[in-house]
């Protein structure tokens, strides 16, 4: 796919920005997508939420029906044209539009591709690579942290140290490495359906290398693996505490973590 990665825009003007929300967000857990308009905000920019967005494609792309995926890409690379930049908290949606838009078109439409693709940021890499948060004025973190690397965001995304600089930065925290850090979670999208018995083994052996690690709180960039990991968690009744890390970086949490009780 080399041949398909745009030249990377950076500007130092003040930056027009819309988020992309993400199904998930939007349905399973508002308070990402509330995070990361405030961490925007605060880096700078000026953040829209275009209210016509809906689903990048991944879920009928993953599944082989391209002709479906095609013009929901169409309706995306339209409406999001308009804007310098393009945000998504969320690995596996950031690379949808990265690397496999450009994939789904020829001519025109591949161009059009490509030029929103170039534009187009993983928020943790935005935040350190684009519009860098000003220090923090709150006390640091208190609690033990580790961190789930999803599959797209650090294959597709290149995210790796970005997360984990902010969390030193912006809450004082040292990540508390996983076992085997890189390795799948078990989620991969429709994966999980097709494969329940596999999926919950990956996730449970996720999971167990969090609790071994020592740390509380298990954060992540992609919430179909976040929600994945909770899920699986809430049934195990372990205390381990799961939420995105964009809630953590935005502000320390109050509410529940995902999957947890309403309180």
């Amino acid at each position: 796919m080399d041949n398909l990665k745009p030249k990377r825009k950076r500007t130092r003007a003040r930056r027009d920005v819309a988020l992309m929300v993400t199904c998930l967000a939007d349905l399973m857990r508002p308070s990402v997508g509330f995070a990361a308009v405030r961490l925007l905000e605060r880096a700078g920019c000026r953040v829209s939420v275009p209210d016509r967005q809906t689903c990048c494609g991944q879920p009928a792309y993953n599944s082989g029906d391209v002709n479906a995926a095609v013009p929901v890409a169409q309706a995306v690379i339209e409406l999001f044209e308009p804007y310098d930049y393009v945000v998504i908290p969320s690995g596996s949606c950031a690379g949808m539009l990265c690397q496999h838009y450009p994939a789904l078109f020829e001519g025109e439409w591949r161009e059009r591709a490509l030029a929103l693709a170039a534009k187009t940021w993983e928020l943790t890499r935005f935040l350190t690579e684009v519009a860098p948060l000003p220090s923090p004025k709150r006390r640091p973190l208190d609690a033990a942290v580790t961190y789930h690397d999803g599959c797209a965001g650090l294959r597709e995304m290149e995210v790796k140290q970005q997360p984990r600089q902010l969390l030193l930065q912006q809450c004082g925290v040292e990540v508390k490495e996983l076992a085997q850090t890189e390795v799948c979670c078990g989620f991969g999208g429709t994966f999980c359906t097709k494969m329940p018995a596999i999926s919950s083994k990956m996730a449970d052996d996720k999971l167990d290398n969090a609790v071994a690690s020592g740390a509380r709180l298990l954060l992540g960039g992609d919430l179909g693996c976040l929600l994945q990991l909770a899920g699986r968690a809430r049934r195990r009744g372990l205390e381990l505490e799961v939420r995105h890390v964009a809630e953590v970086l935005a502000g320390t949490p109050t509410g529940p973590g995902i999957g947890d009780p309403r309180r």
